[in-house]
């Protein structure tokens, strides 16, 4: 039995997903994030060294990183599906995808969030403006222009297909989900991208995703 180590409102939500499009059979174990810090609790580095989620367990292996689990499970229980051929066009977007959402667009989404809870955090009255100045320059001088890039790319890859490879929902749209459901989210998404929302509703509506949400739990980043 493949257990998820499942973190409330977090990225692991896309792990759930794709069991549930897979059709295997799974156990969660949910997590709820430190009410100051928002973090992970500390029993989840009993699990891995770095206690961060999603984490699998499966016939006594531990896996993490969203990307690598996507490729393990499609791997073991896929038989074909959610995942292009090797060797074609779509198999090269695919990948490209699965890393790119990871290791391109979150960051500067992850940037964003450090950046607005620092211009919100309790400080001496004194340093508040020098604080919001700071934030408000690193904002304006990279991460909304780095986010207004990535996005308004992601909106023109959109436009010349339904999905991220190919003509099928693979596992490289479960792992685009995420960032696109945070940007939204958070507004660094503007309101005309009109091929990303129409994507979100997409897999909004899919019951696979439906039923991952009732298995995960609370999941407020879907407004």
């Amino acid at each position: 039995m493949i257990i998820v180590h499942h973190l409330e409102n977090s990225r692991s939500q896309r792990v759930l997903w794709l069991l549930e499009e897979l059709g295997v059979d799974y156990e969660v174990k949910r997590y709820e994030r430190d009410k100051i810090t928002s973090l992970a609790p500390p029993e989840m580095k009993k699990i891995h060294p770095l206690g961060k989620s999603p984490i699998i367990e499966n016939n006594g292996k531990i896996i993490a990183e969203t990307g690598a689990m996507i490729d393990y499970l499609l791997d073991h229980y896929g038989e074909g599906r959610l995942r292009p051929a090797t060797g074609t066009d779509d198999f090269e977007r695919y990948r490209y995808w699965l890393h790119y959402s990871e290791g391109s667009v979150f960051p500067p989404l992850l940037l964003r969030l450090i950046l607005m809870r620092m211009a919100s955090a309790k400080m001496p009255f004194f340093a508040k403006p020098i604080a919001k100045k700071i934030v408000q320059g690193a904002l304006d001088g990279f991460v909304i222009p780095q986010l207004r890039l990535h996005f308004d790319f992601i909106e023109s890859e959109l436009g010349k297909s339904e999905w991220f490879a190919g003509r099928d929902l693979t596992g490289a749209d479960i792992i685009m989900s995420f960032p696109l459901e945070a940007g939204v989210s958070r507004g660094a998404v503007s309101n005309n991208a009109s091929n990303i929302s129409r994507f979100l509703k997409r897999i909004h509506a899919r019951p696979a995703y439906q039923r991952a949400l009732e298995r995960g739990g609370p999941y407020g980043i879907v407004k």
